[in-house]
């Protein structure tokens, strides 16, 4: 489980949080939608211990992100851009060199990478260099690196940029399948038909702030609105939503 509370960050003379507080569940996934400059990259930073806030907490499991940021962050999987893999290394070199990072020792890692390979089908790319990979192999080789640990938590900034549609899906199918074995499943976004897609929960943030929370569904219902993209540019104002 993932809980923010009055989360508080500047960055220069920028307020980026403002207070900002919401839980994300286990068995869940939990999406962050805004227009740039709300402050999701800011809290998904806060939360992976990369930035510091001015006030407020961030727990992962509990565990106080400032206080034991290395206790955190083995609860914790990030999915990285997959565009940016070790192109010399294999998704074995590359998994296992990451799973030691996040506290295994050398043995444990070399069999955790093994089972993730299995468990995301990589057995036929898992000893080729990662150069010259579609989008696809990229993706799964960066998600196997986020929960080779098994971590509870996973999160994803905007996941899909850069995607084609087939390794979207994939993703998508992924995320499912993490959330079904009990995952907490946390992801910012702002296109609406990928969290309407995903989400059981949806953050709408505006200005570093929560605005509305609640199923695609409710929130529909909530602004009298048939479509998740109506109901957010209702709920953070029309000039801000057209801007995003």
């Amino acid at each position: 489980m993932i809980r923010v509370s009055n989360l508080t960050k500047h960055i220069g003379e920028v307020q980026a949080l403002a207070d900002l507080s919401f839980d994300a569940a286990n068995g869940q996934i939990t999406g962050l939608l805004g227009p740039n400059g709300a402050g999701k990259t800011t809290c998904l930073r806060t939360l992976f211990g990369l930035l510091t806030p001015d006030s407020g907490t961030a727990e992962i499991d509990g565990i106080d992100v400032a206080k034991d940021p290395l206790g955190a962050k083995q609860q914790l999987g990030l999915f990285p851009d997959p565009f940016g893999l070790y192109e010399r290394l294999t998704p074995r070199e590359y998994i296992s060199y990451f799973a030691e990072l996040s506290g295994m020792g050398r043995a444990e890692a070399r069999d955790a990478t093994a089972r993730v390979i299995t468990r995301l089908h990589l057995q036929d790319i898992a000893d080729r260099r990662c150069k010259g990979f579609s989008q696809g192999q990229r993706m799964k080789t960066a998600l196997a690196q986020a929960i080779v640990h098994q971590p509870s938590n996973i999160i994803l900034d905007e996941p899909t940029r850069g995607l084609d549609v087939m390794s979207t899906r994939l993703l998508r199918d992924i995320l499912k399948d993490l959330r079904d074995q009990g995952h907490c499943v946390l992801f910012s976004s702002h296109v609406m038909q990928e969290v309407a897609a995903l989400c059981d929960k949806v953050i709408v943030m505006a200005g570093g702030k929560v605005v509305a929370v609640g199923s695609p569904a409710a929130l529909c219902r909530q602004t009298g609105k048939d479509s998740l993209e109506e109901a957010f540019i209702q709920l953070i104002g029309t000039d801000e939503g057209i801007a995003a």
